[in-house]
């Protein structure tokens, strides 16, 4: 490998003494005989804890972009590295998870044709390799891609698939987080009690934490408050707005702070469900209350859920309900011309 080339993969040594992340700093110099070893797969592993750490904040927008640069930093070790077997199979690997989050990213900016085709080149990584734990992701996420853009039975069979690999590794986590992607895709398709079955196993399973194969980092948002969320989306979908304020309200409530994306998505769904529901001015106040969420989020999934929310609210008769559409709008309008 030259080695111009590789330690160019950053501004300079002096990049991890300021203290940046580690998608950007040098990697460590070659071994003997320019060999690349464990020390740099960890290093190149800890940039992409790095932007999963920064989606979880802020959101998919500003972070495609860097994700993107990092698969491609990886992919430049894979093809003029040297390297024993071992560690060019946990390379492969690795890009694949990156192409997974680069996916994940552009999914939630609401640009799904490059999550597709990054899920695409991730999925043939995981078959190259016959990785059930990465297969496991990319299904999971293209799942709810499916239900996102109206596909719910493509969701489900995706998730139903998921779902084998899941149960086949022993892992109760994985098998929770594929039966709520279930869930999600039978209450669009208006299939209740399927859907109800799905999150009571989903919870169900949970409790299980600690038993069987440990989870992958990246499930290690699955907990109480997707759990609630999920139920909240459930009882949406169902047309009960009241039974799934309780649920939005408490999955709010268990949400960490580091997942600020997450929680002005939970607002903004709590504000919706509220107004359906014909609690308009706490919908209202919920709704312009999300924004302080949303200040250094950067996610089109989240903002095309506020801009409907602005929608109904300017529908509705309440002198707060039309205040808070004009907040929103002019919110949203502001967010889309930067």
């Amino acid at each position: 490998m030259d080695r111009r080339a590789f330690l160019s993969d950053a501004t300079g040594v002096a990049a991890a003494a300021m203290g940046l992340p580690a998608y950007v700093r040098p990697l460590s110099p070659p071994g003997d005989a320019g060999a690349v070893g464990t020390t740099h797969l960890l290093e190149l592993r800890a940039g992409l804890r790095s932007l999963i750490q920064l989606d979880d904040a802020y959101g998919g927008g500003d972070v495609r972009s860097l994700a993107v640069r990092h698969l491609r930093r990886v992919r430049r070790v894979i093809n003029t590295g040297k390297y024993p077997d071992t560690i060019g199979r946990q390379l492969q690997l690795l890009s694949g998870e990156i192409a997974e989050h680069c996916g994940w990213l552009y999914y939630d900016a609401d640009d799904q044709d490059n999550a597709k085709r990054y899920w695409g080149e991730a999925l043939t990584t995981a078959t190259m390799l016959r990785d059930s734990n990465l297969e496991i992701l990319i299904f999971s996420s293209m799942s709810l891609q499916a239900c996102h853009e109206g596909r719910p039975r493509d969701g489900l069979n995706l998730a139903q698939a998921a779902q084998e690999r899941a149960t086949r590794l022993g892992s109760p986590i994985l098998q929770s987080i594929m039966a709520s992607r279930e869930a999600r895709a039978l209450s669009l398709m208006a299939d209740e009690k399927g859907a109800s079955r799905r999150l009571a196993a989903a919870m169900k399973l949970i409790d299980h934490t600690g038993r069987g194969r440990p989870s992958p980092d990246w499930a290690a948002f699955h907990g109480p408050a997707e759990l609630d969320y999920s139920h909240g989306l459930l009882y949406t979908e169902l047309g009960h707005h009241q039974a799934a304020t309780s649920f939005l309200r408490a999955a709010l409530a268990h949400q960490e702070a580091n997942y600020g994306r997450n929680r002005a998505l939970y607002r903004i769904t709590l504000a919706k469900n509220l107004i359906d529901a014909g609690e308009v001015d706490e919908g209202a106040a919920h709704a312009v209350g999300s924004l302080e969420h949303l200040e250094e989020v950067e996610s089109g999934r989240v903002l095309r859920r506020l801009n409907d929310v602005a929608s109904t609210l300017r529908d509705s008769d309440a002198v707060s309900a039309r205040q808070a559409a004009e907040e929103l709008t002019e919110y949203a309008d502001m967010r889309g011309a930067a």
